[in-house]
């Protein structure tokens, strides 16, 4: 083959090379970009599917720290521990041990709410116990548990709003945002 046959055979497969090169280029990159679709899309999928599973635990989180707020409410809380014959400093340490309790049967809930809703429902559990012991300060000893009770209402009566009210709201304005 001489370099003029040479020439000829580069000449004619030239445009087949650049047509080849182009097609494979934009080729790539349409295979390129619906594989990037197709990611986007299954990502989004994904993230719907945990969505149809998280928030519906998300729902039972919020719920079950509305309950303990709830129940360490002082009103509520007085009335649930009192028992008859219990001495002021048994139903003071009774109603502490309560609040820690159920605080401590709730805390795996913190995962599915915000660190601002967490921070609420701690803070609305250490103001409660905080109230208790306010109220048990100054009771004599030996007192009835009757004369905490009384306290207790009276300590709580003197606020604007129960920490645990706060707390309650906050959690359901958080609720309202996911719908």
């Amino acid at each position: 083959m001489t370099g003029d046959q040479f020439f000829q055979v580069l000449l004619a497969l030239l445009p087949s090379v650049v047509v080849f090169l182009t097609a494979f280029y934009l080729l790539r990159q349409f295979l390129g970009s619906r594989s990037r679709e197709t990611n986007h899309l299954m990502m989004a999928e994904a993230k719907r599917e945990d969505r149809k599973h998280t928030l519906p635990l998300r729902l039972q989180a919020y719920e079950r720290l509305t309950l303990f707020l709830e129940r360490i409410a002082p009103g509520a809380l007085v009335f649930r521990v009192h028992k008859n014959n219990m001495t002021a400093r048994m139903f003071h340490t009774e109603l502490l041990a309560t609040v820690r309790e159920e605080f401590e049967h709730n805390v795996t809930q913190q995962i599915y709410v915000s660190e601002r809703a967490w921070q609420q429902v701690k803070m609305a559990k250490e103001e409660t116990l905080r109230i208790i012991n306010i109220a048990a300060e100054g009771i004599p000893e030996g007192a009835n548990g009757t004369a905490l009770s009384q306290r207790v209402f009276e300590t709580a009566s003197k606020l604007s709003h129960l920490p645990t009210q706060q707390a309650i709201l906050a959690l359901k304005e958080e609720v309202r945002k996911l719908f």
